[in-house]
């Protein structure tokens, strides 16, 4: 099957499943910074959250200009430092079960949830079951209406890039992948050794179990949320 193919038959899959829900989400409008009008009802990142996460610190990002979409961005190590989860944030995060056994991912999963104890963000796990229940578990993490979906694991990028772009009110933080095509609500965070991009699509480095590290994640984790709470998003935020 070719990359074409493959990717239409995915796309055609996560319309059938959304249904009339993602009717109802291409109709919710979008202010020009990417979030929708309805962020301070819990879909984004509202003002008030905006106001209260804190300061990006020099070297962050170039602001001018500002990164074009799916652009990579490369932070001076702790430039996200300043930047915290507002008061009241909420996260959804969203995995694959067969991940279970898959050193990296659980790598992952422990460090958002740390980082949420940290940070006092309530965490909502929404799980594939299996490999047929991957879109409708997108689609169940955007109904849960939170202020981000992070995904974590290889195997929940292709259903992502599926659906995202049928769910713009919502934002998503991919970390340690990426995907091909992002929309404006998808944001990475990854670095040498990850970048898994979906199927039939070769990584943007060499893949390396290694390198996912408890270090290494928290700081992906971190520096990807301060891009999402700065407007700095549908790029990559590549960690050293």
């Amino acid at each position: 099957m070719t990359r074409l193919a493959a990717r239409t038959t995915v796309l055609l899959t996560a319309v059938a499943l959304v249904g009339t829900g993602a009717a109802l989400l291409a109709g919710c409008s979008a202010t020009p910074g990417g979030t929708d009008a309805r962020a301070d009802a819990g879909t984004g990142t509202s003002a008030t959250a905006h106001a209260t996460a804190g300061a990006l610190g020099t070297g962050f990002s170039d602001p001018t200009p500002p990164p074009a979409p799916e652009a990579t961005i490369h932070p001076e190590p702790g430039s996200w430092s300043g930047v915290h989860a507002p008061d009241g944030y909420d996260v959804v995060l969203l995995s694959d079960a067969g991940d279970a056994d898959d050193a990296p991912t659980r790598t992952l999963l422990d460090a958002v949830t740390s980082w949420a104890a940290d940070e006092d963000v309530t965490v909502t796990r929404v799980s594939a079951t299996d490999a047929d229940d991957r879109i409708a578990a997108v689609t169940r993490a955007v109904d849960e209406r939170s202020d981000l979906v992070i995904s974590v694991g290889n195997r929940m990028v292709d259903p992502l890039a599926a659906v995202s772009p049928s769910a713009l009110h919502q934002q998503f933080l991919v970390v340690g992948a990426e995907i091909a095509e992002p929309t404006s609500n998808v944001t990475a965070a990854d670095w040498t050794g990850g970048g898994f991009r979906g199927e039939g699509l070769g990584p943007s480095s060499h893949y390396d179990p290694s390198t996912f590290t408890e270090d290494r994640a928290d700081r992906a984790l971190r520096a990807g949320l301060a891009a999402v709470l700065h407007d700095l998003r549908g790029i990559v935020v590549w960690v050293r």
